[in-house]
């Protein structure tokens, strides 16, 4: 014998409801089609799981005994569609903005494959780890503070260098790099990078190594009116590159060299999350990480990320449910 799962549905969906005609509704059929499913399903197990009364139905001693087998057979079938639906469905990646590193590893990774990948911009207003843990995305970038959650696996994934912007009347405009040390006392205006965001941590901690002051005053207008107050200013220093902003014809990047600070950009993702195309992706990431040089680089959290370009763990090619 085997059962209908249509008719355990129609089953559940009138004990749930109490009457044939709300279960009838949630199941988009008419009362007759949930009552032949029902009537099915009585001959099938051969007992009767209802009866009815006036104020609805009412389970069976046989119906009382099949009910939590009924939701759990229900329960395993929606498993397993929902498990082959999100192989199916394209890899869901938080760049945490569209400005950043990250994005431009994941089109490399788009396009040296067959994968499907849709990008999600977060901008950190949601915490990564919540995000993998609920399944809102499947990996994602993000700079690594601390230890990490239980089930969730990280690798490095960038290092990505941090200039400087200065307007085209500024001391430093006609050189191409300077040196870490030099911006000593100097004040870099970055309005906005405060409170308790990764980025504001980063260039706290930046702040103290090196004696940059980081001034975060002001409202937030935008980065073309941050662009215009660099540009018009021979005093004002900003951290960023220029595809981080609008462009302006007066605003020049340098480049900050001994050392160079670098943003550690890390790929998250779930333990549990069997995506095929995750194994890939971090395959891919590790294929191309250049390992942290204490040399030539400085960031604030180096034990997470010197060693070797296979640092990190790769997950499990998925094999099943």
């Amino acid at each position: 014998m085997e059962l209908d799962l249509g008719a355990v549905r129609a089953f559940l969906a009138v004990v749930d409801d109490g009457h044939f005609t709300e279960a009838a509704d949630r199941l988009g059929v008419s009362q007759q089609a949930v009552s032949k499913r029902l009537a099915r399903l009585e001959s099938d197990l051969d007992v009767s799981l209802l009866t009815r009364s006036r104020t609805g139905v009412v389970l069976t001693e046989d119906g009382s005994a099949f009910l939590p087998h009924a939701r759990a057979l229900i329960g395993l079938a929606d498993q397993a569609t929902a498990l082959l639906r999100a192989r199916r469905r394209p890899l869901r990646v938080d760049v945490l903005a569209r400005v950043a590193a990250p994005l431009d590893v994941v089109r490399a990774f788009y396009e040296a494959g067959d994968v499907d990948v849709d990008v999600v911009v977060s901008r950190g207003a949601v915490s990564p780890h919540t995000a993998l843990a609920d399944g809102s995305v499947d990996v994602a970038f993000g700079r690594v503070t601390g230890p990490l959650p239980a089930g969730i696996e990280r690798t490095p994934a960038w290092l990505e260098p941090i200039p400087i912007l200065v307007g085209r009347r500024h001391r430093l405009a006609r050189r191409r790099s300077v040196p870490m040390a030099e911006l000593a006392g100097t004040t870099a205006w970055m309005p906005g990078c405060a409170g308790e965001s990764e980025w504001a941590d980063y260039y706290r901690r930046l702040s103290a190594e090196f004696g940059v002051v980081i001034d975060t005053s002001g409202p937030v207008f935008g980065g073309e009116h941050l662009m215009d107050e660099i540009a018009a200013s021979a005093e004002l220093v900003t951290f960023g590159t220029t595809r981080q902003f609008p462009v302006h014809p007066d605003v020049v990047q340098v480049s900050v060299t001994g050392p160079t600070p670098v943003y550690p950009w890390s790929l998250l993702w779930h333990a549990a999350n069997r995506h095929p195309a995750i194994p890939l992706l971090v395959a891919h990431v590790q294929e191309r990480y250049r390992p942290f040089d204490p040399r030539t680089q400085w960031l604030p959290d180096e034990a997470l990320f010197s060693g070797s370009r296979r640092s990190g763990s790769r997950p499990a090619r998925p094999t099943g449910p």
